[in-house]
């Protein structure tokens, strides 16, 4: 549901962990090395970064390193449209790989993720809502960071970003746009709309890619072979998938994996 963990090298994983809840890294003293999927990052003191859940990261701390790692499931946080909108407002929970290093207002930050320690901890009468509306001020006190240092404010509307999650949690479905549609109670052509406003394609392109990037993770980490890794994504037929990851990449996947292994 939720969780905070003070940075301790010796709790950490000793090698790439993915969990299906939304991670926040906060590093207060030292310096951090974060690697989420494929891409490496550095964090230093009053820096965060957000991890979307899912993705495959690993917290590598340097000795003097503080903070703290914030987990919590969208169920958890997302009590209607308004919690959605917030939780991916500014890219900070996207599903496109725009994770990224995020200076912010470290007195706000630390104090609200002290507090919510505190109350994980102690567990006050109703002290699930005080820690929702604190992950909501940390969270807005970061896009109001990204807003100060001249970012452009991108607001996905709560829509789109259920579609995202929906295809997220029916990969090994393989639904068609059609199917996702149905599912969320919408039309085919709602979601291109959406999709064309946030993302910049079509709809089917959104989930294409999305499938691509799950794709990437499970032929980089663990050892499923491109076969099991067709299946798992759905793909009644290898080759099939094969063909689908070159076309979305440039690359096999057979080829992928033995570079990432390398």
């Amino acid at each position: 549901m939720i969780e905070i963990k003070n940075l301790d090298p010796a709790k950490l994983p000793a090698s790439p962990q993915r969990i299906m809840k939304y991670v926040l890294v906060y590093c207060a003293a030292g310096k951090l090395d974060v690697q989420v999927d494929h891409t490496p990052f550095v964090l230093h003191p009053g820096d965060v970064i957000t991890i979307t859940s899912g993705q495959i990261h690993h917290i590598v701390p340097g000795s003097e390193a503080r903070g703290y790692i914030l987990e919590f499931t969208l169920d958890f946080f997302c009590k209607d449209d308004n919690d959605i909108e917030l939780i991916f407002h500014n890219g900070l929970f996207c599903h496109f790989a725009m994770n990224e290093v995020i200076p912010v207002d470290k007195d706000i930050i630390e104090e609200q993720l002290a507090l919510i320690r505190n109350e994980l901890t102690e567990q006050p009468y109703q002290y699930l809502i005080s820690v929702h509306s604190r992950v909501a001020l940390i969270l807005v006190s970061i896009n109001r960071s990204k807003v100060k240092r001249g970012d452009e404010i991108w607001k996905p509307e709560a829509l789109f970003l259920k579609f995202l999650e929906a295809v997220r949690n029916n990969f090994e479905h393989n639904y068609s746009l059609a199917q996702f549609a149905a599912l969320l109670g919408t039309t085919e052509a709602k979601l291109n709309e959406q999709a064309k406003l946030h993302a910049g394609k079509t709809a089917q392109n959104v989930i294409y890619g999305l499938v691509t990037a799950e794709a990437k993770r499970l032929l980089t980490y663990g050892d499923l072979t491109v076969k099991e890794v067709a299946y798992k994504l759905g793909f009644n037929d290898p080759f099939y998938f094969s063909n689908f990851f070159k076309k979305q990449t440039g690359i096999s996947p057979k080829l992928y994996k033995e570079q990432g292994s390398l």
